[in-house]
């Protein structure tokens, strides 16, 4: 399924100096997102920076979201990941994609160069339920019942 979102280019460097978003493989289910910093950042341990990306989107559509994923690579390789775990981009939201970087390696610092790939986005379907009150479930004997997280054990 295709769906239009509009993109705003905040940063010129993008589709000049940087590429524009775009999917690196065929078989890529995240678009990469590019440092659109003035100079190279230097991210020490257990330190966070702001980093712009140049681009804002506006996805409009309220059953869509964007979500922003660190990079497999820079978080194993190097510690590099998004300081909230994952970013949500809500329909409505017009602003620059901004992405709070975190350097979780104790052994080195960071550095963010311009126009470094440094997270990726990707975009869900999501479901707006109706909520239904209940006093209690009809489907009370399920395997799993009221038993609560971790209840299966590790092993």
């Amino acid at each position: 399924m295709k769906k239009k979102i509009d993109v705003k280019i905040i940063d010129p460097r993008i589709g000049k100096e940087f590429p524009f978003l775009k999917y690196e493989t065929t078989g890529s289910s995240a678009l990469d997102l590019r440092a659109c910093c003035k100079k190279m950042e230097i991210l020490k341990y257990k330190e966070t920076i702001l980093i712009p990306t140049g681009v804002s989107i506006y996805i409009s559509d309220p059953l869509i979201t964007g979500m922003v994923f660190p990079r497999s690579g820079l978080s194993h390789k190097y510690g590099i990941i998004l300081s909230n775990s994952i970013g949500l981009i809500d329909s409505d939201y017009q602003g620059e994609l901004m992405l709070s970087i975190y350097n979780r390696n104790k052994n080195f610092s960071f550095f963010i160069k311009p126009g470094m790939r440094i997270a990726q986005i990707s975009f869900f379907n999501i479901i707006r339920p109706v909520f239904n009150i209940v006093s209690d479930f009809k489907d009370s004997n399920s395997e799993r019942g009221i038993c609560g997280f971790g209840h299966t054990g590790y092993l």
